[in-house]
């Protein structure tokens, strides 16, 4: 390079997941439901081999392309020390959640992984059970984006929201 001369290469940067300019837009299976596919059982299934969500007394209450519900039981051995359910027992089931809505958009065989979340406690964890519900925003063909509201059901109360989550996955 000749004397007082600058050249700057920028590296080509990779479409974001919300921006709309995601190649994977226009291909089959990757703007809802993958044709011929029910992801229901799958998801479940693997809901059952994670110990930590058994251990949680967690289950999937409902499993529909680009929405997953992950239900808890209130338990005393779930709750921090004023008695709420702790903090990090409503984000596993809200990451749980967005984990599993994203994998009911990707092609079969696949797998998911969090690659990050942020998460809002909105208000402390009291309730009789409690509801993750997640969709997806965005799907991707690498990243896939979810938000999850958690919601506190106590009898003869209104529903509480008590965090929220957005989180991206990733295809495995």
């Amino acid at each position: 390079m000749p004397h007082g001369r600058m050249s700057v290469v920028s590296a080509p940067q990779p479409p974001s997941p919300t921006d709309g300019t995601d190649p994977a837009d226009d291909e089959p299976g990757h703007d809802g439901a993958v044709p011929g596919y029910d992801a229901g059982p799958v998801v479940r299934a693997s809901l059952a081999r994670q110990s930590f969500l058994r251990l949680l007394g967690a289950s999937a209450t409902t499993v529909e392309p680009g929405h997953v519900v992950v239900e808890l039981p209130w338990r005393e051995d779930l709750c921090q020390q004023n008695g709420f359910v702790h903090a990090g027992v409503l984000t596993s089931v809200a990451d749980s959640a967005c984990g599993y809505a994203a994998l009911t958009l990707m092609p079969e065989g696949s797998d998911v992984l969090s690659v990050g979340f942020t998460v809002n406690l909105l208000s402390p964890g009291l309730g009789d059970r409690f509801r993750a519900d997640a969709r997806v925003l965005r799907s991707g063909r690498t990243l896939t984006v979810c938000r999850a509201e958690v919601t506190a059901l106590r009898d003869g109360h209104p529903d509480k929201a008590v965090a929220a989550m957005q989180a991206t996955m990733i295809t495995r």
